[in-house]
């Protein structure tokens, strides 16, 4: 009988194997020629600079090229890929002043041409490679205009060879997300070039297989990830605005995407300038995109409070969001943060109780730890989480179900109900919470249920609830409340005949790096007899 480290051991040589003779291949001569394949046609539609305001932060200072020194960068190596990456990839074309010397950009260009005309493995990957021809067709006025035909001929050669290697490998990918970015890439190249046929109708095709597989019923990311929800929103939004200035056809699934997401878009973003963080969100800005999509015409709206596993209830002063949602799916799984009924609450647009918030490297420690349960609002039991995620690959390993879950929202009072069988195998428990609002006192009430579905041995349990770092909270002198400072609002919470603690923690809110918050929590033990924690946040 083979074993599990035998087993281990074959898949990983299997896998170098594979990667082995793929790479062979796609640095082979035949590769070569299979993608230089290309027609005589010349660049047609150039799309409005503007239409790339939804995915690319224009900043107000512009630069000039002659600032610049880039024919002799191509020769300089890097020891940061990330920085490497933004060059290759030549967003940096969108931060010109349009003043700027067509000579010197085309120069430029074409000096990467001659130096990588043939594969590579670090330039020429999806992402890299997808945003490359975006950024050369949209800047177009620099990049193409006034040229003479020997440039003109390279220009087109170049951009059709890349596209044919994206044809063929982008279907290898394992990333949704650089798929996405290569789908649009095509599309516009069939768009530019006319070939509607050949690039069109195939990027159409993915991008309609794409929606199919990484979207549920109500066009929300089955990864879950609300971040990932604005990241399709801006691309699906960028390539309809690509199709209808072009006069091309605007597929009926593709407008249906857009009113799905965009009705999500509303429920979560809309009249809210903070990001919830939950299941692999990090803090960003969407006011600009929400500018972008009235500018274009784009007005969405939404008449439910519960989408995408989560539950949202809001009014002009207050918020409250709850993950009500069971875990992914294996596959969409990668960022999933075990925060089952987790949640978030705002007044008067500040955070009073937040989530940590995600640290995106993989394979560091802060990953791991960014995930757990314990950085979370949410129960833990024995400091374990509710999923088991997988070390190596990072998908959910043993996911959770969602039990029950009832979700009203009425003038004067707000209730989320919801319960998981997370801990369940491990520890014989159901974990329900219930929190109710009542609007008029400012008050939130919570009720964390452990049902014991089968005796076991005592454990302790934690029930965290984390800050943002500038919120300040002490402890009362009788050490049976929490007082909170929220820019100037002050609240209360206490949990009678249970332990209050203060803790330093880390907070990862904002992209890869991580700063000291505070959070408090209520701790106990665990008994053979179904147990409700209650505890409250009031206004003072």
């Amino acid at each position: 009988m083979i074993n599990k480290k035998t087993f281990n051991f074959l898949n990983q040589f299997n896998s170098f194997f594979n990667n082995f003779f793929r790479d062979f291949y796609l640095n082979s001569k035949f590769y070569n020629n299979k993608i230089s394949r290309i027609t005589n046609k010349t660049l047609e539609y150039k799309p409005s600079l503007n239409l790339l305001d939804c995915i690319i932060n224009q900043e107000n200072k512009k630069t000039k090229v002659e600032e610049l020194y880039l024919n002799s960068i191509w020769d300089y190596k890097n020891s940061n890929p990330n920085s490497e990456k933004k060059l290759h990839s030549f967003l940096w074309l969108f931060s010109l002043d349009l003043k700027s010397s067509k000579n010197i950009t085309q120069n430029v260009i074409l000096n990467w041409i001659k130096k990588n005309e043939t594969y590579d493995k670090n330039k020429w990957e999806i992402d890299t490679l997808s945003k490359r021809v975006i950024s050369w067709i949209s800047s177009a006025k620099l990049t193409y205009e006034d040229s003479d035909d020997n440039y003109k001929h390279r220009f087109n050669s170049m951009i059709q060879k890349q596209i044919n290697h994206l044809i063929y490998e982008i279907n290898k990918s394992k990333w949704v997300d650089d798929k996405m970015i290569g789908c649009a890439a095509i599309i516009l190249a069939g768009l530019a070039y006319n070939e509607k046929d050949k690039y069109l109708a195939f990027g159409l095709n993915l991008l309609k297989k794409i929606i199919n597989i990484s979207f549920d019923k109500e066009g929300f990311p089955k990864t879950r990830n609300i971040q990932q929800l604005v990241f399709y929103l801006k691309y699906f939004v960028l390539i309809r605005e690509w199709l209808k200035e072009s006069q091309v056809n605007i597929p009926r699934y593709l407008d249906e995407i857009i009113f799905y997401q965009g009705n999500s878009y509303n429920l979560f973003c809309e009249g809210n300038d903070n990001s919830f963080l939950f299941n692999g969100n990090n803090q960003f800005k969407f006011k600009e995109l929400s500018t972008y999509l009235s500018n274009h015409g784009y007005k969405f709206s939404n008449n439910t409070n519960e989408i995408g596993g989560y539950a949202i209830l809001k009014n002009k002063k207050n918020a409250v969001i709850m993950d009500i949602g069971p875990s992914p799916d294996r596959q969409f799984s990668k960022n999933y943060q075990s925060g089952a009924l987790s949640f978030e609450i705002l007044s008067n647009n500040y955070k009073l109780i937040s989530n940590s918030g995600y640290f995106k490297r993989k394979n560091h420690k802060l990953n791991s730890i960014s995930r757990s349960s314990a950085a979370q609002s949410t129960l833990i039991i024995d400091n374990h989480s509710s999923c088991k995620i997988d070390t190596v690959s990072h998908e959910v390993k043993q996911g959770l179900r969602i039990i029950n879950k009832k979700v009203k929202q009425e003038k004067n009072y707000w209730k989320i109900v919801s319960s998981h069988d997370g801990y369940l195998k491990r520890y014989g428990v159901i974990h329900e919470r219930k929190i109710e609002f009542f609007v008029k006192d400012k008050k939130f009430v919570g009720h964390d249920t452990l049902f014991k579905k089968r005796n076991q041995k005592k454990n302790n349990f934690e029930i965290r609830f984390h800050i943002l770092p500038e919120t300040k909270i002490m402890k009362t002198q009788d050490e049976k409340s929490i007082l909170i400072d929220l820019n100037g609002e002050g609240w209360r919470f206490s949990c009678p005949g249970h332990l209050i603690h203060i803790e330093t923690g880390l907070y990862f809110g904002r992209k890869n790096t991580f700063t000291e918050n505070q959070n408090f929590f209520i701790s106990g033990t665990t008994s053979n007899e179904d147990q409700i924690i209650k505890w409250e946040l009031n206004k003072i």
